[in-house]
């Protein structure tokens, strides 16, 4: 699939972090070994609301978590020594995170405290975990890439079920597993396998003894791959396209409905529709950004976007 196939649209600026939010210690091994030579003021990932309809972000390389106002004033709502990928709320008030260091982890927002939940399973570590999903039935979904790649495809997917404590892992043949969403109903898992520049997609419920049964939903080009990945209440899934300064909207077919262009930066990591479904926000960590576009924009004209 290549761009050209989209309706083409720009994202406007929401908000950006702040200056005086910009790290000005010393990189990190993280920063030294994904960026060598350069000195990053954050990176910027995992975007999710809360009831309140706060936006709340990770810093990967610095440990932090903010919390965005619906006006787009940022608080640092909570910093560790960690390496967090991204966070989703569970129903219980906590927050789960899946850190690259520390593996998975829940944050009680009340007390300000993060505890680890499952560091590594029967005995072995995980390789650096990267990102998750909250199914609708309560199940977290999260992947774990490490540095794998095509030609290392050894990165996993785990499912961690309501109510359990140990994960069990559900594939291990992944060319860099990051991204991961749900369909509306929670029967398919869409996964993206960033080194292999694609979106695959599986049954949740696999009928198969083993490993279940994995396709190619998009074979996507340019860039890095897909990053982080979200569904809305129709089916549509947007995908961020990393190192490309743009995100894809596509129906639940697969068909092409828009791509959305991030002005300045070209690190897209990941996104997130609004509570209300009505916008759909695009992060941008070269510059901190974050941007956002309407979906009755992007959905006008499409014939794919209607059929959702």
């Amino acid at each position: 699939m290549i761009a050209a196939a989209f309706p083409r649209h720009e994202a406007e600026l929401f908000t950006r972090l702040p200056q005086d939010l910009h790290w000005t210690g010393e990189p990190t091994d993280w920063v030294r070994i994904t960026r060598p030579g350069q000195r990053l003021h954050s990176f910027l990932e995992g975007p999710c609301f809360d009831a309140d309809g706060h936006l709340w972000l990770v810093d990967v390389p610095y440990g932090r978590l903010f919390r965005i106002a619906p006006d787009g004033n940022w608080q640092l709502a909570f910093q560790y020594d960690g390496e967090p990928h991204a966070l989703r709320p569970r129903a219980d008030g906590t927050w789960l995170i899946v850190d690259y260091r520390h593996g998975l982890l829940a944050f009680d927002p009340v007390a300000n405290t993060v505890t680890t939940l499952c560091a590594r399973v029967n005995t072995e570590p995980f390789r650096g975990l990267s990102d998750l999903t909250i199914a609708p039935n309560g199940d977290a979904w999260f992947t774990d890439s490490g540095r794998t790649s095509l030609s290392d495809p050894t990165g996993r997917v785990y499912r961690l079920r309501r109510g359990e404590t140990v994960p069990e892992l559900i594939l291990a043949n992944v060319p860099y597993p990051n991204g991961i969403a749900l369909s509306p109903d929670g029967k398919l898992v869409y996964l993206a396998a960033t080194r292999a520049n694609a979106i695959w997609r599986f049954m949740a419920e696999a009928p198969d003894p083993a490993w279940p049964m994995v396709g190619t939903f998009l074979q996507l080009s340019g860039g890095l791959g897909p990053d982080g990945l979200s569904v809305d209440v129709s089916g549509r899934l947007a995908i961020a396209q990393a190192q490309a300064g743009r995100l894809y909207l596509v129906d639940a077919l697969g068909d092409p409905i828009a791509v959305v262009h991030t002005p300045g930066g070209l690190w897209t990591t990941s996104c997130a529709f609004s509570p209300d479904q009505k916008s759909l926000f695009i992060v941008e960590a070269q510059t901190g950004s974050v941007f956002r576009i309407s979906m009755a924009t992007l959905l006008a004209g499409s014939a794919s976007g209607h059929r959702s």
